[in-house]
């Protein structure tokens, strides 16, 4: 049994942002905070008030975070970036809303008395003569991640303890975020009760400028004396809120946002209801209608539908039986369809399991087929444009003979570029059915026979090849060709010029998708240079699917060795700047390398070289911990620690340096989940590192101290690549199956008085009927399950929970 929190962010966009730059606008860039610890940094949207990203993010967080906030800030090359504003957004507001949150939130003013975040450890007793109280007594142990105030990159922080009127401090902590003080402090107490709280108060002491609050925590006298005693770490607050002067004139950004809580049951709990899916999509081969499926297919809402096909296709792909899945959709499609013009062009929920098919088991191929053509078109950022209306005239030519280029030049020129980029990007759709993954093979060749059998005319000999081509150009190729950033071709998003060569690219991958030449730019007329590529494309990718469908069973191994199914192994690689320290000795003074690391299966090995023959490894199952370091022990924001321990029981320590924050968070997320099985990780851990003859973080002398900060090993982005988790998959299953079982029950009323009233088949009938009892006997039995976990906790009944987890 665990809990799973999972937050699903898209940021969407914002509007009316004030002017930060000399030019007269700005350049927005978002920064997506879980308490306080930036997890994910969307791309900068050059030169405007009104960006748009479109960026979705699903993040694994442990059940006891508190805030999401997004600041957003306007990047400059020469200083520091601006502040612009921020939207925050507590855990129990997302809670009270299990629909989610979409809308317009206005950014408000950064407010640093509001910008807090760590925890301290506090020892609050109170002490007397027999019962009657005479003194309290405050012991402050440590704090830890406190922010950082000075431009060190930490602060130096003291406590400042207030009761009635009263005021104590203790000693300053010198560059520290992670402070240890273990000092008491004792307060008076009246005979007659005092409402007054016990405030703990943490300062960044400063010698010219005022100190910077860090936070605070206040405490019930009164409720204290009845318990004696209260120690642990507390979170630190915030001072009250000020209203703000700049309230609704910092523009305002749009999320979409949608917490899961769940409790994951032990695997033998969602076995039935697997099984009854399976079976589900297994008796269509023998002629039965798929019931259960129907019946999902008409309840799904369309807010549901794309979270619901994601879930089936990856508890399918668990299971094998992807092809039969999306088969029976495909099967029930068709059979509501009358009209081939529109045949899987509605966001049906077959047409939403293809395209999370296509994105969950396809991706490294579509990297592998466009990343060519995408980088050239960002390299050579040339000028495209082909309507007349947006053609923008420049100056050609050398010094003393230049000429304003006619709008006949640029366009001839734009119409080059574009078709050399087509063809080579046709060149390489073809060259592809060589490597195409086999489950992708097996779904295209299902697709392409069912729609030959249900439309066999000559006048629909098209029909087949469009069913094929609106999945793969039409959702998958066209729309990576548009936003590269958001199927994770490139880094950032491009700019104004390459978008638009994106966009026309894009358009004519999209003509030759729908197979019509003679309507071909019908529509947009200034596409007709790109004519004659778009008919050859057009015979080309016909060719293409052809051969791609035409792949019999028997050739699936080899094709699946040529090209393995990327969904449900953990794989990254690239180029990291790495420094190793045994136990961590003294650090030198530039000790970075650049090695190329590959992350796989088993172990973490990195080599100076792509294809170098020899390499150090990790093994995965001694890592300990995947940690960020403090941007002050290296001069760097975007510094990890692997910790990990060899035969011989020494602790040893691997740094990895990033490019960037996404890349940080990105290798941190698939360490952690690639070693999530682990048993003997680490609770605690130090940010810092052992230099000279204490740790940075902490100042401790001794080099084999527990560590200053906890370990989070929870959270995690998840990816396209990460291994395939069918209990959670289960689970979000019965947890949408169960919300709409109502409406499912009185569809299954519905068709048992159509099965009493047909007298024909009825033993078949009443199988299916009785498939369909079951499943609902099933999802009740799960209800059962998580309310008796529910009703333990309440009780805290430890027993029965271990018995439930074992």
């Amino acid at each position: 049994m665990a809990k799973r929190s999972t937050l699903f962010i898209r940021i969407v966009e914002a509007k009316n942002l004030p002017v930060k730059d000399i030019t007269g606008s700005s350049d927005p860039y978002c920064i997506v905070r879980i308490d306080n610890e930036a997890i994910i940094r969307t791309a900068t949207i050059w030169k405007t008030l009104s960006p748009f990203w479109g960026e979705e993010y699903n993040v694994h967080l442990p059940p006891s975070f508190h805030t999401v906030s997004f600041h957003l800030l306007d990047e400059d090359s020469l200083s520091r970036d601006d502040v612009i504003g921020k939207v925050s957004i507590s855990k129990e507001v997302l809670t009270a809303k299990p629909q989610g949150i979409d809308g317009w939130v206005n950014l408000t003013e950064i407010d640093p008395d509001e910008e807090v975040q760590g925890e301290i450890h506090l020892q609050i007793s109170v002490q007397g003569d027999g019962d009657v109280p005479r003194a309290l007594r405050c012991h402050v142990f440590e704090a830890r991640d406190l922010a950082k105030k000075d431009r060190n990159g930490a602060s130096d922080p003291f406590v400042r303890v207030r009761y009635n009127g009263k005021t104590q401090e203790s000693a300053v902590v010198k560059k520290s975020c992670y402070p240890r003080w273990n000092e008491s402090f004792e307060f008076e107490l009246d005979e007659l009760p005092s409402d007054a709280p016990l405030t703990v108060e943490v300062w960044d002491w400063d010698l010219v400028s005022k100190n910077d609050f860090l936070g605070k925590v206040l405490f019930n006298i009164n409720r204290l004396q009845s318990e004696q005693q209260e120690e642990g770490w507390f979170r630190l607050g915030p001072e009250k809120p000020k209203h703000s002067q700049y309230e609704g004139t910092l523009g305002s950004l749009r999320l979409q946002l949608r917490l899961r809580d769940e409790t994951v049951l032990p695997s033998g709990h969602y076995r039935p209801l697997v099984e009854l899916l399976c079976q589900s999509v297994g008796t269509c081969l023998n002629g039965n209608w798929p019931d259960l499926m129907m019946l999902i297919d008409e309840t799904t809402t369309a807010e549901s539908r794309q979270e619901v096909a994601t879930n089936l296709v990856k508890l399918f792909l668990g299971q094998g039986l992807v092809k039969e899945f999306l088969d029976v959709l495909f099967k029930l499609e068709l059979d509501k369809t009358s009209e081939p013009n529109t045949l899987f062009r509605s966001n049906s929920l077959a047409s939403k399991s293809m395209e999370s098919f296509l994105k969950v088991a396809g991706m490294q191929y579509l990297h592998r087929l466009l990343a060519p053509t995408i980088n050239r078109i960002f390299e050579e950022k040339k000028y495209v444009e082909l309507d007349p209306n947006k053609v923008e005239l420049k100056e050609a030519g050398c010094a003393g003979l230049h000429r304003t280029q006619t709008e006949a030049d640029v366009i001839q020129q734009s119409a080059s570029h574009l078709q050399s980029y087509l063809t080579e990007l046709l060149h390489a759709i073809t060259r592809s059915a060589a490597y195409c993954p086999a489950a992708l093979c097996q779904a295209f060749r299902q697709l392409y026979q069912r729609v030959q059998e249900r439309f066999p005319g000559k006048e629909y000999r098209k029909v087949k090849f469009i069913a094929v081509t609106s999945f793969l150009c039409l959702r998958f190729i066209s729309p990576a060709i548009m936003s590269p950033k958001l199927f994770h071709l490139r880094e950032k998003h491009a700019d104004a010029r390459t978008s638009r060569t994106l966009l026309l690219l894009a358009k004519a991958i999209q003509t030759i998708g729908n197979l019509d030449t003679l309507a071909c730019c019908s529509k947009e007329p200034w596409m007709v240079p790109l004519q004659p590529v778009i008919l050859q494309g057009i015979t080309h990718l016909k060719d293409f699917i052809t051969r791609l469908v035409s792949f019999e069973d028997q050739e699936d191994l080899g094709l699946q060795t040529r090209m393995s199914l990327q969904c449900g192994t953990m794989e990254k690689e690239g180029f990291l700047l790495l420094h190793r320290t045994k136990d961590k000795c003294m650090l030198m003074t530039s000790p970075f390398k650049k090695y190329y690391v590959t992350l796989s299966k088993d172990t973490l090995s990195y080599a100076r070289t792509q294809h170098s023959k020899k390499s150090s490894f990790i093994s995965l199952p001694k890592i300990r911990a995947v940690e960020k370091v403090e941007e002050k022990s290296f001069g760097s924001a975007n510094v990890m620690q692997i910790i990990s321990s060899e035969d011989s029981g020494q602790m040893e320590t691997l740094y990895l340096d990033c490019k960037s924050v996404n890349e940080l968070n990105q290798w941190l997320s698939a360490l952690r989940k690639a070693c999530s099985h682990n048993t003997e990780t680490m609770n605690s851990y130090h940010p810092g590192v052992y230099k000279g003859d204490k740790w940075s973080c902490c100042h401790q002398k001794d080099k084999t101290d527990a560590g200053c900060d906890k370990t989070r090993h929870g959270v995690t982005l998840q990816e396209w690549y990460d291994p395939l988790d069918p209990d959670l998959e289960s689970q979000l299953i019965y947890r949408h199956l169960l919300g709409v079982r109502t409406v499912m029950r009185d569809k299954y009323l519905e068709m048992t008085k159509a099965e009493e009233g047909n007298g024909k088949d009825s033993v078949a009938g009443q199988e299916k009927l009785d498939g369909i009892a079951r499943f609902f006997k099933v999802l009740q039995d799960l209800q059962d399950a998580h309310s008796a976990v529910e009703e333990a906790e309440r009780s805290q009944n430890k027993n029965f929970l271990l018995e439930l987890q074992t």
